[in-house]
């Protein structure tokens, strides 16, 4: 993938550690890397415009601000060729965090966070059930998360 995209060394190091910490300073990375801090902005330009780096996201621990349940929902569609306008229906749902389409019993799998089983319960019931296309979801709430991480970049 890497030569495809004309990636070398420094990109993959530069993509590491901003997965790791996205706040630190390009100087500071610049420092870490041995080059200017010129040299890591033009390089994350270079990623942007190439659609690699897609912004960056504050990682913010949802329990402590009250959201207690996430559950994974897997959907059954009608037909697979209706996949395209229920991700757009599902977009508009702000509780659902993630959605992929997938191979195996499930047309779809998506994450929902809620704030309880109430909130849970309206996305599943009020919301989900009513988009056209959907023949019928199976949804496992989430005991704990144990890790979640980036895969490693640089080798």
């Amino acid at each position: 993938m890497p030569s495809k995209l004309n990636l070398d060394k420094l990109d993959l190091q530069i993509i590491q550690i901003m997965m790791q910490d996205a706040g630190i300073s390009y100087a500071d990375l610049g420092k870490q890397l041995f080059v200017s801090g010129g040299t890591i902005h033009v390089r994350i330009k270079k990623l942007q415009e190439l659609g690699i780096v897609k912004g960056t996201r504050l990682n913010v621990d949802l329990k402590m601000l009250g959201y207690d349940i996430t559950a994974f929902v897997g959907i059954y569609l009608e037909k697979s060729s209706l996949y395209d306008q229920v991700a757009e229906d599902l977009k508009q749902i702000p509780e659902i965090v993630r959605l992929n389409y997938t191979t195996g019993n499930y047309s779809m799998f998506l994450e929902v966070v809620a704030k309880d089983i109430n909130q849970l319960k309206f996305v599943l019931h009020d919301q989900l059930q009513k988009i056209k296309g959907i023949e019928r979801t199976e949804t496992l709430i989430s005991l704990e998360e144990s890790f979640n991480r980036n895969v490693p970049v640089a080798g």
